[in-house]
């Protein structure tokens, strides 16, 4: 369903799933493929267990989480190989998106905040830079928000008032699109205008 874009000023997007394609499903099956049985009930888009939580507040390093993760993988399980399962997830982002982005920024002011990693980042920018020619996304976004670089994650409602105290922003007058109910809700909670992404059903191109 379309989105007035005239009640709004700004626009908060979330990354994954919202800009960038994702499937868990294909980290579960990496890790299967590394003897890690119940990574699905470790991580999920809904419920993380608490080493992924610290990893993507910045609070432990890249080498630390792998450390972590090869406890739980079968013997000799490499760096390489955990990259490359957690990466697996990491799928296309389709240029159109980009492209509305683009557009986005000549009208309002608009703020990336994304839940994420140093090694998930990483991989992104790899990709960028092989399909866009772009190290990063910050063309597209007047401040971009990655939790392990400023310490604080969704839904915790800390990221959103620091977001909002720091550029000066009103909550009514700023969207914020998500595909975790949570982190929707939570944004609700401070009067920030809030939708939930169905991404089964539509992309943020249906929005706009």
């Amino acid at each position: 369903m379309p989105i007035d874009l005239n009640k709004y000023k700004n626009i908060l997007f979330d990354l994954g799933n919202v800009i960038l394609n994702i499937d868990y499903s294909l980290a579960v099956k990496s890790f299967q493929e590394l003897e890690l049985s119940n990574f699905e009930n470790l991580f999920s888009q809904a419920q993380q267990q608490q080493l992924f939580d610290v990893y993507e507040k910045g609070e432990i390093s890249s080498a630390q989480f792998r450390t972590a993760l090869k406890t739980f993988c079968k013997k000799n399980t490499t760096d390489h190989a955990i990259d490359k399962a957690w990466n697996s997830m990491l799928l296309d982002l389709p240029a159109e998106r980009l492209d509305l982005l683009g557009r986005l920024k000549q009208t309002h002011r608009t703020f990336l905040l994304s839940n994420t990693n140093e090694i998930h980042i990483i991989a992104f920018h790899e990709y960028l830079e092989k399909n866009f020619k772009a190290s990063d996304l910050s063309a597209y976004f007047e401040k971009m928000y990655l939790s392990y670089q400023v310490g604080m994650r969704k839904p915790d409602i800390e990221i959103f008032e620091f977001i909002i105290k720091e550029n000066n922003l009103n909550p009514m007058e700023t969207l914020f699109i998500d595909d975790s109910i949570q982190h929707v809700e939570s944004a609700k909670k401070l009067g920030i205008e809030a939708y939930w992404l169905n991404v089964k059903k539509e992309t943020i191109l249906d929005l706009f």
